[in-house]
């Protein structure tokens, strides 16, 4: 088993941060590479999860095994993508540090909609969700039972909904 780093391209890095997926399927990747071998996965000069090869080919499916998109890892010399030594792997992936506990949140997305009635409202709210998607359309996190920890979020990162405070700025 070998160690990689493979490099997953900005576009898609944007995508893969909005989107809960077992799986990211990446394009090329180094040469020599083969199914069970592990990876860091490296998206904006940050080391962003630790993978593990399901599938090798022209196309590359790797397994997330552990995820840091909320902190990245600076990634220094793995920033072009390539083999890895044992020790700078084990170095990275202790960086990455060990997978939090779960523990519940509560997620919201609250849009005024004006409608002739329930129905139409539903239908005019997942309209507006497709339409606007998680690029325009804050939504709100908080831990189960502490609303006043609420935080909106806008394409996976913290966002200020405050308009008096944007003015302040």
């Amino acid at each position: 088993m070998a160690q990689w780093s493979v490099v997953i391209p900005s576009e898609q890095w944007a995508t893969e941060r909005l989107f809960q997926q077992d799986v990211v399927v990446v394009k090329g990747g180094p040469a020599g590479v083969s199914a069970g071998d592990e990876v860091l996965l490296v998206a904006d000069d940050q080391v962003v999860a630790l993978g593990r090869v399901e599938k090798a080919g022209e196309y590359l499916a790797l397994a997330y095994l552990r995820r840091a998109f909320d902190e990245p890892v600076p990634a220094g010399e793995l920033a072009a993508g390539g083999a890895v030594t044992e020790d700078v792997f084990r170095r990275f992936a202790e960086q990455l540090g060990r997978p939090l506990p779960k523990r519940n949140w509560l997620v919201s997305v609250a849009l005024p909609i004006e409608a002739s009635g329930p129905g139409e409202a539903v239908r005019q709210f997942w309209s507006h969700v497709s339409d606007l998607g998680p690029r325009e359309l804050p939504t709100y996190v908080w831990p189960s039972g502490d609303e006043l920890a609420m935080q909106a979020f806008v394409l996976g990162v913290e966002a200020n909904q405050d308009p008096e405070e944007e003015e302040e700025d």
